[in-house]
């Protein structure tokens, strides 16, 4: 999980991808994810209630409710789109770009059919720096007696035409992108080879790419997957904890001088707290142990593909107690023999890989080294919410 935010201006989404050179659009992948985080993280809660809700109120819940499971359906139709788009339009824009952002937001899920996460993630944006820039315009052309009249009504037709703007051609649209993203990734899992998907999630962590993976496009797929079934496999795909436990692990075991001393703490941290940042300098300064967290991430999700595991919500932060917690009724020993499988083939895999690296002798200057690596990232990420 992201553990520091940075607030990014909406124009991020026209610059990704747009600079050459790798370390610039490393850089962008970054501050894209930091930014989708910054519009979920804090409604973290909202979601957890409503998996809640989700677990013990559904047919096939804890405690089946008709009358409670009433409440599924409005809050990831309505309510949690919208508190996604207030947020992200707050970021570009304060208060009033919330309030936009909220409400373009409302009228792409009411015209839509599916939860319209992705919704929010583009019109709450929009909807902060659309308002923002009719104030430039507006600032130096309003006479000071009619300053508050102007401001309400000019954030109030925005609104009206962000918000029909949506409902006639986002909110459609983005369903349609939506099915067809949950149609492939469907068709992914009944082939077989979603654990390849490892290949991509476990270097792009340690890449600091976990926001854009997780919360840009995964947790969408999982809640609309969640809302259809109950569950989703998607929750448990970059929020695993298992395969850097097991790195972490083989680390005790063979490590030596500071690296081996951390370990013990940094596996408290990881898994039980699920700061999955903790493990990043330990890829970092033996590349090749990156191995180690692909091969665990494939055997955790080859186990939960077989076992038919899944989640009712996205587990945040990625701790094993949250996974027990979003765990489905019946669905617990699947989620923990996944977790179990990547934790197992990470440390096997880790084990002669760390071994030879520490017979180097120069495991601690690395160490030390991919530490400032990670906390220059988080620096990084707090210089620019601090300017914002």
């Amino acid at each position: 999980m992201v553990s520091s935010l940075s607030p990014l201006p909406f124009s991020l989404y026209a610059e990704f991808g747009l600079a050459g050179g790798y370390g610039v659009v490393r850089e962008k992948l970054q501050q894209l994810g930091a930014f989708l985080a910054g519009m979920v993280i804090p409604n973290i809660a909202a979601l957890i209630a409503w998996g809640l809700v989700t677990a013990l109120f559904i047919p096939r819940g804890w405690i089946p409710n008709e009358h409670l499971a009433k409440l599924v359906s409005p809050l990831i139709m309505y309510l949690l789109p919208v508190l996604i788009g207030f947020t992200g339009g707050r970021l570009v824009y304060g208060a009033r770009g919330g309030v936009v952002g909220a409400l373009a937001t409302m009228g792409a899920a009411v015209g839509s059919g599916v939860p319209m996460f992705l919704g929010a993630m583009v019109m709450g944006p929009l909807g902060g720096w659309t308002i923002r820039q009719v104030d430039r315009m507006l600032e130096k052309r309003t006479p000071h007696s009619l300053e508050v009249l102007v401001s309400n009504f000019s954030a109030g037709l925005v609104g009206l035409g962000l918000t029909l703007l949506a409902y006639a051609v986002a909110g459609p649209f983005i369903e349609a992108v939506t099915v067809t993203l949950g149609s492939g990734a469907t068709r992914i899992t009944r082939a077989g080879v979603l654990p390849l998907i490892s290949l991509l999630i476990e270097p792009g962590k340690v890449l600091f790419m976990n926001g854009a993976i997780n919360h840009g496009v995964l947790a969408p797929l999982g809640i609309a997957e969640a809302k259809q079934a109950g569950k989703s496999i998607f929750f448990l795909l970059e929020t695993n904890p298992g395969p850097g436990l097991g790195l972490l692990t083989a680390y005790w075991v063979c490590g030596k001088g500071e690296v081996k001393r951390s370990s013990p703490g940094a596996i408290v941290i990881h898994f039980l707290g699920g700061i999955h940042e903790i493990y990043f300098p330990y890829v970092l300064m033996n590349p090749l142990s990156v191995l180690a967290m692909i091969a665990g991430g494939m055997s955790a999700t080859a186990t939960f593909v077989m076992l038919h595991a899944g989640l009712v919500a996205t587990p945040a932060p990625g701790s094993i107690f949250a996974y027990i917690a979003m765990a489905p009724k019946g669905g617990l020993i699947p989620v923990l023999l996944g977790v179990a499988a990547g934790a197992i083939a990470s440390f096997l895999v880790a084990l002669p890989i760390v071994s030879r690296y520490s017979a180097g002798g120069h495991a601690t200057g690395a160490f030390a080294m991919a530490k400032q690596t990670v906390q220059a990232q988080q620096t990084q990420a707090a210089i620019s919410s601090a300017k914002e």
